[in-house]
């Protein structure tokens, strides 16, 4: 049976690329967009032109007061489009950078860093516990950040270290489902992420380059790959686990 993926954030970046990396392994998937509903939109045809099915669903993962309409919304989009009652895979991928020295950050700044990275990949999970298939996948986004500290990634960082502990407590908790549940940390990525700032600054880029074992910074597609891995049957055994992937940055 054709597996279902559900990414946030996916209409751009690392989300967007492990959408199309299920796809082009054979799996359908369900993206999620904020705001950006055309790059959504064109994301679902890119995916249907390698042969899968694909639904976009605004949500803002922010706002764990919408997650019971997103999943009456998501639902109905499986049922709709699948003829299911049930998805296979969790990407918790959606999130935002959030740059200032600890002595300088607002309430507001943590608030939303809370609320988007640990508060949102808590209850949008629990929310959609009920809809995932025993045996099923469960991968959160976690960061670098939280082995090598950079100053001014305080606040980021602290909330995906609590992201990483948690991924440990739902693998222990839903393992008698055969839920795996891992972390993947990414490294320093040429994406849009914080305005694109590693993308598009050379002090940046070459700053992170020059710490990274390999050589370079990373791009979306050293990411996307690894994370679909993490869904599919040949990685069953990987369980509660945070892999970083950055080329050996900070060593």
């Amino acid at each position: 049976m054709t597996t279902i993926s559900l990414i946030t954030g996916a209409s751009r970046g690392l989300g967007r690329n492990t959408a199309l990396h299920v796809a082009r392994n054979g799996g359908d998937v369900v993206i999620t967009y904020q705001q950006r509903a055309a790059e959504a939109a064109a994301l679902v045809a890119e995916v249907e032109a390698l042969g899968r099915k694909a639904v976009a669903l605004q949500l803002d993962v922010g706002k764990a007061e919408g997650f019971a309409d997103f999943t009456t919304r998501f639902c109905a989009a499986l049922r709709s489009t699948w003829g299911r009652e049930t998805f296979d895979h969790l990407v918790n991928n959606a999130g935002h950078g959030d740059f200032a020295p600890i002595s300088e950050t607002t309430e507001a700044q943590f608030n939303r860093l809370v609320d988007v990275h640990f508060k949102g990949v808590f209850f949008l999970t629990q929310a959609l516990l009920p809809l995932l298939v025993d045996g099923g996948r469960i991968v959160n986004l976690s960061t670098g950040l939280t082995r090598v500290a950079a100053p001014g990634w305080s606040a980021y960082a602290a909330v995906k270290g609590a992201v990483e502990v948690l991924t440990v407590y739902m693998a222990k908790e839903l393992g008698s489902r055969g839920i795996a549940v891992n972390t993947v940390a990414p490294g320093a990525i040429e994406t849009d992420f914080f305005g694109g700032a590693v993308r598009d600054t050379p002090e940046y880029n070459d700053f992170f380059a020059g710490i990274t074992a390999l050589g370079r910074v990373g791009v979306a597609d050293d990411i996307g790959p690894m994370v679909a891995s993490l869904l599919s049957p040949a990685n069953r055994w990987v369980n509660a686990q945070r892999i970083e992937v950055s080329g050996g940055q900070g060593i």
